[in-house]
């Protein structure tokens, strides 16, 4: 069994019986999908909502909200997933600094989990289970064999959702 590792703004996908893990999810959100007949996984550190923000010449695909989720689904699909059985579950989008933002726009982290709430419902990807917001980091990590996402944080209890 290996554990898959999944950097800031990066994508990647696991089969059983495999991991698939992402450390340090502050505002960014950590997207997972999973095929249960297939025991396929993905999983998505999103750190901007939206390539409009992009100022690269070559576009990270994985670092955007509205681009990581189509190419993880892509993924998943060639390893051999079935788009409707997929089910995606979120953590991350904290808002780590208490600052307000003098425009009245919303912290990064609320940003990030509402296009990725946007482009999951865009793929016609159901979100059965998250824990979003809050003021403190996570670690997150999907077991293939029950699709069980666990979620780590300092001086918190860990979370099965």
């Amino acid at each position: 069994m290996a554990v898959i590792k999944v950097g800031i703004a990066d994508l990647n996908v696991a089969v059983k019986p495999d991991t698939i893990t992402t450390l340090g999810l502050g505002s960014c959100v950590g997207v997972t999908f999973y095929d249960s007949s297939k025991k396929i996984a993905g999983l998505a550190h999103v750190m901007l909502p939206s390539t409009e923000l992009s100022k690269a010449a070559v576009l990270n695909k994985a670092k955007f909200a509205d681009s990581a989720l189509p190419e993880l689904l892509r993924r998943m699909v060639e390893l051999g997933a079935i788009p409707r059985r997929i089910q995606a579950k979120m953590a991350g989008g904290a808002q780590m600094f208490n600052f307000k933002d003098p425009s009245g726009q919303k912290s990064i982290g609320d940003r990030n989990i509402e296009a990725c709430k946007v482009a999951l419902r865009k793929l016609g990807i159901p979100l059965v289970a998250e824990d979003v917001g809050g003021n403190y980091g996570r670690t997150i990590e999907l077991f293939t064999e029950t699709g069980i996402l666990e979620v780590r944080a300092i001086s918190k209890e860990i979370k099965h959702i």
